[in-house]
């Protein structure tokens, strides 16, 4: 017996019929997008002390870009248009 009453036959038939629907190429890229997130995972759960600590100068590189685009955005004059009367 195998695993909740199927055996290892079936087992290899429903091996079978995934790699024939799916193909080896999208297989393998399933299993390496897998274990890079396992391993991105594990780092972060690892050594959160450290990724904190690259993470935080990301974020304080990205401030002034943002301050930059807020001043580039503001209107060129806080004046309003002059009236034909006013002129």
């Amino acid at each position: 017996m195998g695993f909740g009453g199927i055996s290892i036959w079936q087992l290899l038939i429903i091996l079978v019929i995934i790699v024939l629907l799916f193909g080896t190429k999208r297989l393998r890229g399933i299993g390496s997008d897998l274990g890079s997130a396992i391993k991105g995972f594990r780092n972060s759960v690892k050594d959160p002390e450290d990724t904190a600590d690259q993470a935080a100068p990301v974020v304080q590189a990205q401030q002034p870009q943002l301050k930059a685009e807020a001043k580039d955005t503001a209107p060129a004059s806080t004046e309003q248009p002059k009236t034909p009367e006013q002129r």
